[in-house]
């Protein structure tokens, strides 16, 4: 796959788009996919597989485990994701890890959780030697109604260092407050292209036409991940006015951008990108067999559990990882 870097946005593009889309910015038809994308079987209803669940905690367990930092801080990001509010208390022990990755990814998860038995934990790492720490912290205790501190939100976003800035947006965009929006409008000017691509999907999640518009215009961006970026924040909110656009993203020259619009379609309610993603399932390359797990994951059927037994014995970890977090998620 030829990339552009993360987070590369073509003005000019961006700029003709959010003109041309002014007024409904789904109005221009993405480039319609051909009349071949493959239909998904029906679904074989299948009881879930308790082993297989089972199989897939240990492998979480494993992450959060690890050696390695970035392993820790995915597999608390795969336990709040597939598990959900019954790992709240796992997670919680994470706040005192000694990497501030970890301590951020795991603040950040009790305030998606909500996690009310965390608060003392949280009030402790607002003084956190970490910003990013800190800022999370903040957020979290907002989301458990504790706002004392939650003005200083204001402050982190105009922080000098854009991993702050765009750390505290995704917050802002989570916290799911209109309130927040004159914050983020300026944001999309951003000299950080990371801080402009979590502004507009933060201002898109908040409701804000603004932030629909530009992701938009990133959808057919001639860098991929651009794309990628973009597809996944539309259906972020899971408004169903973006389904046909991003269904037009299930055929792709590039192979990962149909298989996120094969998991943003899943967050939508759509299995169209069923077969898209077992077809990735048995890729030679361990990043599409990653994101065929976790559109499976969104999908959620439960007849992909064989398509996620294999891949939880797959040899890289990421790929273990993602398929222990989908099959965590079937229902």
């Amino acid at each position: 796959m030829k990339t552009g870097r993360v987070g590369t946005i073509i003005l000019g593009i961006a700029l003709v788009a959010s003109q041309a889309y002014a007024k409904d910015p789904l109005s221009r038809k993405m480039p319609d996919p051909p009349p071949a994308i493959p239909a998904p079987p029906p679904v074989v209803k299948m009881p879930l597989d308790l082993g297989l669940r089972e199989t897939a905690r240990v492998e979480i367990e494993r992450a959060i485990k690890s050696s390695d930092p970035v392993s820790r801080a995915n597999g608390v990001e795969a336990l709040k994701t597939g598990v959900g509010a019954s790992a709240a208390g796992l997670i919680e022990t994470m706040l005192g890890d000694k990497d501030p990755l970890v301590r951020f990814a795991s603040a950040m998860a009790c305030g998606e959780l909500r996690a009310k038995s965390a608060r003392e934990r949280l009030l402790k790492l607002t003084d956190d030697v970490d910003p990013n720490v800190q800022m999370a912290a903040r957020f979290a205790l907002h989301r458990l109604g504790d706002t004392r501190l939650s003005h200083d939100l204001e402050a982190f976003v105009q922080d000098p260092n854009p991993r702050i800035r765009a750390n505290t947006v995704v917050a802002l965009g989570l916290l799911g407050e209109k309130s927040a929006i004159p914050l983020l409008i300026p944001l999309q000017r951003d000299p950080a292209p990371a801080v402009r691509l979590q502004s507009y999907e933060a201002l898109w999640r908040l409701g804000d036409q603004s932030g629909l518009n530009s992701l938009v215009a990133m959808s057919i961006s001639r860098f991929p991940d651009d794309q990628i970026v973009a597809v996944l924040g539309l259906a972020a909110p899971r408004d169903q006015r973006v389904r046909q656009h991003v269904r037009g993203l299930l055929i792709s020259d590039y192979e990962e951008v149909s298989l996120a619009a094969a998991r943003a379609m899943g967050l939508l309610g759509s299995d169209e990108g069923y077969v898209i993603a077992g077809k990735a399932a048995v890729s030679q390359d361990p990043r599409q067999r990653a994101l065929a797990a976790w559109a499976l994951g969104a999908i959620r059927r439960s007849d992909t559990q064989p398509t996620l037994k294999k891949l939880l014995s797959d040899p890289e970890p990421q790929v273990r990882l993602a398929a222990a977090t989908a099959v965590l998620s079937l229902r």
